[in-house]
């Protein structure tokens, strides 16, 4: 709808083609109904891609305070919330109203649902480039842009369509694969945690054995199968298969000088002292039949060996719950073959992919729309 919007808003001839039947139903279900749909601060560094400058072009031509601008002319109420994320104070599908009133002011001629069966070139590469079979027909168009999202959440219609027709015209497709994901672990080995199931702590998450990788604060909720919450979905986006993450169970804290402190100041139980910081269930849990010793009783080298495992909890995931909890896929088209000013494929003219199609992946937090906003925005004004 955006790239439609900016298009036609330029005088061009636009056709929207979307084989569901009902309309932006990520957008409705994001962010809890309220559509997380920008962040405050984007930048590169927020977003991951085999080709990592790719995105630059595109977010410096279409803002977050761009978009913020659209959001204020249609008179939607907006909050910050952790970390510059942007909601809706209502529903998100006053921002799906948003986008369809842009293209209905746009002329935007509108065909859904409409099921596409097959696209190929057409002869005269210099009128209509491409010809597509759908069930209302046939459609051809001197320019195809390609906005079909990736394979997370199928639930919702999600599918292939978009990497399929990048190979199908011959262009490279970096591995797919769920992000922003829920991980798991083995049942057996998880079996003693499965009680915390429900409860969160914040934690600074990292993975990556040795590579530069971010670490990210933020919450870390048990599950009955492994770990979700924030901190989890960040860093599934970075995780590969086989490696640990590492979780600081207590951020800000020395707890090699808290414990040995407290050894030197008293009676205080282990347990009660970590039931201070953590909610009871997780110290008893973590700390089995050492919760109800003295510190004052257990040798310097017990407490070291717990503040380290605390500070650097060590655990490696056997999977993640994939595409039907994830919020985004990572990977897609690679972004090489494509024109970073207009999202053309630099080998087939005429065809551009934009949003969650090409091979790059934003974090938590607004980045994943404000790509999908700044793809848009640059397709369509490069539209010719």
């Amino acid at each position: 709808m955006m790239c439609a919007a900016v298009a036609g808003q330029r005088g061009m001839r636009v056709v929207l083609l979307d084989h569901a039947e009902k309309l932006a139903e990520k957008i409705r279900i994001s962010g809890g109904g309220r559509c997380n749909f920008t962040n405050r601060v984007v930048a590169a560094e927020h977003f991951i891609s085999a080709n990592p400058h790719f995105c630059k072009s595109a977010l410096a031509g279409f803002t977050p305070q761009d978009f913020i601008a659209m959001v204020d002319r249609h008179g939607i109420a907006w909050h910050e919330k952790h970390k510059g994320q942007l909601f809706c104070d209502q529903s998100s599908e006053l921002i799906i109203e948003m986008l369809r009133a842009e293209c209905d002011d746009a002329g935007v001629h509108w065909m859904m649902p409409c099921s596409v069966s097959e696209v190929s070139q057409g002869e005269d590469a210099s009128a209509q480039n491409f010809v597509l079979r759908t069930d209302q027909g046939q459609v051809q168009c001197r320019n195809l842009v390609i906005a079909t999202g990736g394979l997370a959440i199928p639930q919702l219609g999600a599918t292939d369509f978009g990497l399929k027709l990048a190979r199908q015209f011959g262009l490279k497709v970096i591995e797919p694969r769920p992000a922003l994901v829920p991980l798991t672990f083995n049942g057996e080995e998880w079996q003693s945690l499965v009680d915390l199931a429900g409860l969160a702590i914040p934690s600074v998450v990292s993975t990556g054995l040795g590579r530069r990788m971010p670490a990210f604060l933020e919450d870390v909720l048990f599950t009955h199968k492994g770990l979700s919450g924030p901190g989890i979905l960040q860093i599934s986006s970075y995780w590969q298969p086989g490696e640990p993450i590492s979780l600081d169970l207590a951020p800000d804290i020395d707890m090699e000088a808290l414990l040995l402190e407290a050894k030197a100041g008293g009676r205080q139980q282990l347990g009660n002292l970590l039931a201070s910081l953590w909610p009871k269930r997780l110290s008893e849990q973590w700390l089995g039949d050492l919760a109800a010793s003295r510190i004052a009783d257990l040798p310097d080298r017990i407490l070291r060996e717990l503040a380290a495992r605390i500070k650097g909890w060590a655990v490696t995931p056997n999977g993640t719950l994939g595409y039907k909890k994830a919020e985004v896929m990572r990977g897609g088209v690679d972004t090489r073959g494509l024109d970073q000013r207009t999202m053309q494929a630099k080998a087939v003219p005429g065809l551009h992919f934009i949003g969650e199609v090409v091979d790059v992946t934003g974090w938590l937090g607004g980045y994943n729309f404000q790509w999908a906003w700044s793809s848009a925005a640059a397709c369509g004004r490069g539209l010719t």
